[in-house]
């Protein structure tokens, strides 16, 4: 499955209207006062510039002025910060105070871009903005609750970096109008480092959906993210609605699992974790070809089934019904593929073509009762706990510190099952001929995947 975004519109929704033939022209600024005139008549195409310094805002800065899909109105700092050696790579504009920027309900194609946030109100793009961009910014906010919130259609968020708290809430939250979800958010190259909130839920890093919008489709990206310290919550990113993508993240060092808590038909694809996890519940969910390793164990998990399907507001756990674990590979001690059991247990489900690789006790321990077709595994290191050929995969350590097929092992070209959604290798190559089993498909020269570090993503990157 592949999410393609419908190319943006030009006839874009404007609050106020601007008149219509004014040339595109860059304005800097050297107050707030002065970025507000400048906000309240901007045109398609102008870029705002807000000079160099540190700004105390005591009253909304509001956007009310739209852009076009072809000439954006930006609201920038000046000097959003170049790539060097030694620079540290954020804007130059710092946000103070009380309050912040405010989009309009109908603004559209407004880029807001570098600058430092480290003001105590949250930022949000509400239902009816869309087509907007939150870029290259870097939040560390002073205060609890949610820091960014999208709930408007088409939002890209993209190299911004989210850091340093220790209070309850989340860093990006992704909601909708009330009977809805946003549409096609984009969530990209973003660096999610180091949430502390030591009480027991509620500190993700990212959280796409609430409860009561679990039956709501989103189909949001969320892809080429990294994450490092996500210690707030079990859920680095908690999936609350339908028909996403969460792929090709990084996630080290991290408490937080990738989490499908609610919703239905979602893809987690491509993934590279390290002491973190994959966990589900829900429907019809795909996942495929994503490289798992966690010494403690409980690297995939089925989770538990407190009822059967969940209704539209329920926030109980839903049983896990045709969902599909494919060719990853899976790395821990025992009990490396686990199950949390519950009242409902997985029903109609899949784990086929993945690498299990152990150090002791059993390997695959889903609870009994469960509906599960095995095929075409490979386990190693421990007793299998399901139908699979337990022998040596013959994975070596890369450069990257990534375990790969080597020449001679068993899953080259062993692959059991049809599930061409699983095409595509962990190195985002084309898989050929009979799949190999795990997320790696064996070349023996090619592209080589590296798992995302800090210089990779955030406001520097390109």
């Amino acid at each position: 499955m592949r999410l393609f975004f419908v190319p943006l519109i030009t006839a874009a929704l404007v609050v106020v209207p601007g008149p219509a033939a004014t040339a595109a022209q860059t304005v800097r600024v050297t107050s707030l006062s002065a970025l507000q005139s400048a906000l309240d008549k901007a045109n398609a195409g102008d870029t705002i510039a807000l000079a160099d310094g540190s700004y105390a805002a005591s009253s909304t800065l509001s956007i009310k002025r739209s852009g076009t899909a072809s000439a954006p109105v930006t609201v920038t700092a000046e000097h959003v910060g170049k790539v060097t050696v030694t620079a540290e790579h954020v804007g130059k504009a710092t946000i103070t105070g009380s309050k912040t920027f405010s989009f309009a309900s109908g603004v559209s194609n407004v880029v807001l871009r570098g600058f430092k946030f480290r003001n105590g109100a949250s930022l949000s793009i509400p239902a009816g903005a869309s087509h907007n961009r939150l870029s290259r910014n870097d939040f560390q906010l002073t205060s609890d609750g949610n820091w960014v919130t999208v709930s408007g259609d088409d939002t890209e968020v993209d190299r911004n970096v989210f850091q340093n708290r220790t209070s309850q809430g989340v860093f990006l939250q992704i909601l909708g109008p009330s009977k809805a979800m946003a549409q096609r958010v984009h969530v990209h190259h973003n660096y999610f480092f180091n949430h502390q909130f030591a009480g027991s839920n509620g500190g993700e890093s990212i959280r796409l959906g609430l409860s009561d919008h679990q039956s709501y489709p989103a189909h949001a990206l969320l892809e080429y993210n990294l994450f490092e310290k996500a210690d707030g919550d079990s859920e680095a990113i908690s999936v609350k609605s339908s028909d996403n993508v969460v792929r090709y993240n990084t996630i080290r060092d991290s408490v937080g699992y990738i989490v499908l808590r609610h919703g239905n038909r979602s893809v987690v694809e491509g993934n590279l974790l390290f002491g973190s996890g994959i966990r589900f519940h829900g429907n019809d969910h795909k996942v495929v070809g994503n490289y798992v390793a966690n010494t403690g164990g409980r690297a995939i998990v089925f989770g538990s089934g407190d009822e059967a399907d969940s209704g539209p507001t329920s926030k109980l756990h839903d049983r896990p019904d045709r969902v599909t674990v494919a060719y990853n590979t899976v790395l821990g001690s025992k009990e490396v593929i686990d199950g949390d059991g519950g009242d409902f247990k997985p029903k109609d489900c899949v784990v086929a073509d993945n690498v299990v690789k152990g150090t002791s006790g059993t390997l695959v321990t889903l609870p009994s009762g469960s509906t599960v077709k095995y095929e075409g595994n490979i386990t190693f290191g421990g007793a299998a706990g399901i139908p699979s050929r337990n022998v040596d995969p013959k994975l070596v350590k890369d450069a990257n510190g990534l375990f790969r097929l080597a020449s001679g092992s068993p899953a080259i070209n062993t692959g059991a099952g049809s599930y061409p959604f699983a095409g595509t290798d962990f190195d985002l190559q084309a898989r050929t001929g009979v799949y190999d089993v795990g997320a790696d498909e064996y070349f023996a020269s090619g592209a080589t995947r590296v798992p995302l570090v800090k210089a990779d993503v955030g406001p520097a990157s390109t």
